[in-house]
């Protein structure tokens, strides 16, 4: 058995409601039931937060990841130009013109290749 009560809403709020029930098929009534139930209800703030929770959770996990795996990327890259440094000696003087265009063209090469794997699913790191 239902308890008849009356109450008093803005026009925006009937607008709302009466078209929200005719989109959705439903009572206006079975609306403001649902509504004013999800409102009382003391756990579903309590839900919210900890799903809130658990997803903020998963974010700072996933960012430490991120962090631990860029701070690799980097550290690799140093010690490769270290190496690389320190493997090749200076060109001379003479030979700057062949060289450069030698090292253009290896780089338009590599470019094309880094292309390629980024666009396939074969990657380095996994």
């Amino acid at each position: 058995m239902k308890i008849k009560r009356t109450f008093r809403l803005p026009p925006d709020v009937i607008d709302q409601l009466a078209e929200f029930a005719l989109r959705k098929r439903v009572g206006q009534p079975d609306i403001v039931e649902a509504a004013l139930r999800s409102f009382m209800s003391p756990d579903n703030s309590e839900q919210l937060e900890a799903a809130l929770s658990r997803r903020l959770d998963r974010i700072d996990r996933h960012l430490g990841r991120l962090d631990e795996q860029t701070e690799i990327t980097t550290e690799a890259l140093a010690l490769f130009v270290r190496f690389w440094l320190t493997a090749n000696p200076p060109l001379p003087d003479s030979g700057h013109a062949a060289v450069q265009a030698q090292g253009k063209e290896r780089y338009e090469g590599f470019v094309q290749a880094l292309a390629r794997r980024l666009e396939g699913s074969e990657r380095l790191g996994g």
